[in-house]
């Protein structure tokens, strides 16, 4: 009896695990559609995308949008320039905000918390964009500087706070067998605590780096040379500029003709612009996993 209860059981944890692979299976497509889409469309011509619409396969394929897009050489001058941006930009901002959730995390410093509460101060309230903008240019100097896209990321409290959690969970004899080898607090940071914390390392970094790829704000208000230009605000000018051009019936159209690919130069700068992001997710995703954890294990 107690066999057949066991099997029966074991029956139903195969039915139920089948259901969860199905539907994981299936929402995984749904969420994987609008890339495919995307990406398919991007290389469809322009003509056949306005009068067959979105389809799985377009009938008939162009690289219009792809050559349009890359024609120019500043597209491939602010894709080097924000391609240097994110990685520097990452590397700095890691180091520093390192540096600070280290000498903030357990009981080693004097006056933590007060210095924890002015950090945690800066994310509730803030000056406003005006006096920020006044203090990077006029005080700072940094307008037309290529600085002004790393030196105010490369410092973040919220990232910090997470470092902060998941140094706290690593034992103390680390640092204190180290101490007594001889060690600085410089070389226990950097050949113990970072090594020890890749998960965390590898899920701010890579948010980190999202936000330095996706940053064009800074273009527009401080940046007057197009040399200056990341690639996010050179390809929001673009296609502004093809859109309004459109709008007002200057594209260079022609009897059933488009000269200029519109609809699809949109979708093929979404899919330059995610491309790198999205191809660092598989090398990362196994540190991404186990940095989702960060700050939720209390000793």
């Amino acid at each position: 009896m107690a066999k057949q209860n066991k099997k029966r059981k074991s029956t139903k944890d195969k039915i139920l695990l089948a259901f969860f692979y199905t539907f994981t299976v299936i929402f995984s497509l749904l969420c994987l559609y609008p890339f495919y889409q995307v990406i398919i469309s991007s290389f469809a011509d322009e003509t056949t995308l306005i009068t067959e619409g979105y389809r799985l396969i377009p009938s008939k394929f162009s690289l219009d949008a792809y050559k349009t897009l890359f024609s120019s050489k500043e597209i491939l001058q602010a894709y080097g320039l924000t391609t240097g941006i994110t990685v520097v930009g990452t590397i700095i901002s890691l180091f520093f905000t390192s540096l600070a959730a280290y000498a903030l995390s357990g009981k080693k410093l004097k006056y933590r918390n007060g210095i924890n509460f002015f950090f945690y101060f800066t994310m509730l309230f803030s000056g406003g964009l005006i006096p920020y903008y006044l203090l990077l240019t006029n005080y700072l100097h940094l307008a037309n500087n290529l600085l002004v896209y790393i030196l105010p990321a490369a410092f973040n409290v919220w990232n910090m706070f997470l470092l902060r959690n998941f140094f706290n969970e690593i034992p103390d004899e680390y640092r204190e067998s180290a101490l007594m080898d001889g060690a600085s607090e410089f070389t226990i940071v950097m050949k113990i605590i970072l090594p020890l914390s890749l998960p965390a390392l590898a899920t701010v970094g890579l948010y980190t780096a999202l936000a330095f790829w996706n940053e064009w704000m800074t273009s527009m208000l401080y940046m007057d040379d197009s040399k200056y230009y990341t690639l996010q605000y050179l390809i929001v000018r673009m296609v502004n500029n093809i859109s309004a051009a459109t709008n007002l019936g200057q594209s260079g159209l022609t009897a059933g003709q488009i000269a200029v690919p519109a609809n699809t130069l949109r979708l093929a700068t979404a899919v330059v612009t995610i491309g790198p992001i999205v191809l660092l997710y598989p090398f990362l995703q196994k540190y991404f996993v186990s940095g989702l954890r960060v700050g939720g294990i209390k000793g």
